[in-house]
């Protein structure tokens, strides 16, 4: 294979990596909190033993979207989002995640779970308990819960540095990179009956979509064009007398 076809090459398969992207971004549409997500691409320059330089593609990192989704209001006392910066702490497999996704729900023990059963963490971590017989719950912007029973704590919420640093886990939750810590102070406010929606366009991810298509189609026929030129040349130096 020659260096055209290399460079094509290059292109079709971040191309491809960039369709599933889409493809995973046009899936979660309708899932809460989620971010739209795209691919960073850059040259990428390799010097030839002639002394060229091949400009090659490449996809350096994921990148997310970070532009806060529609909030809908639900009238869940226990639905809740984040207005401005900041996630929620809730506890997987007994370790601290962080989500933007308030749908909240009770447990058979009465305590605050996601929609996947996770815990959702309060103050020290402790985990939030509401009797099963509690009315009127209220969750002020600071995050407090109460109720006819009482105060039952604060949700924590956090805050990072570096957003897009944080890795994406199964279930809307997200854990820090190795080296980054939560802050806790939280700049964005609570809102109670409301839940933060997907900052998805469908119109541009669609529009993304027939533009990465038709790119990979493009390289596809480039690369068939190199390989039907290289194999006319074999052929005809092989016909050749010498």
């Amino acid at each position: 294979m020659e260096n055209p076809s290399y460079i094509a090459l290059s292109r079709q398969m971040a191309l491809g990596r960039e369709m599933a992207i889409i493809a995973n971004n046009v899936a979660n549409m309708n899932t809460n909190a989620y971010k739209n997500e795209g691919m960073m691409f850059v040259e990428y320059l390799k010097d030839t033993k002639t002394g060229e330089n091949l400009s090659f593609t490449q996809d350096l990192r994921l990148v997310r979207n970070l532009a806060e989704g529609e909030l809908h209001t639900t009238n869940n006392p226990l639905d809740v989002a984040i207005s401005g910066r900041g996630y929620f702490t809730v506890e997987v497999d007994g370790e601290s995640r962080y989500t933007r996704n308030g749908s909240f729900k009770l447990s058979p023990d009465g305590e605050l779970v996601t929609s996947e059963g996770h815990l959702v963490l309060g103050d020290g971590d402790a985990p939030i308990t509401i009797p099963a017989t509690a009315t009127d719950i209220t969750i002020t912007r600071d995050g407090t819960i109460a109720s006819s029973a009482g105060t039952a704590g604060r949700l924590k919420t956090v805050d990072f540095e570096n957003e897009q640093l944080l890795v994406k886990e199964a279930g809307s939750v997200f854990s820090p990179a190795d080296n980054q810590e939560p802050i806790d102070q939280v700049t964005g406010e609570i809102i109670q009956g409301a839940i933060e929606g997907s900052n998805v366009q469908g119109v541009i991810e669609m529009t993304r979509m027939i533009d990465t298509t038709r790119s990979y189609t493009s390289m596809a026929k480039f690369i068939k064009q190199e390989h039907d030129r290289q194999l006319q040349a074999i052929r005809t130096l092989a016909s050749t007398k010498v």
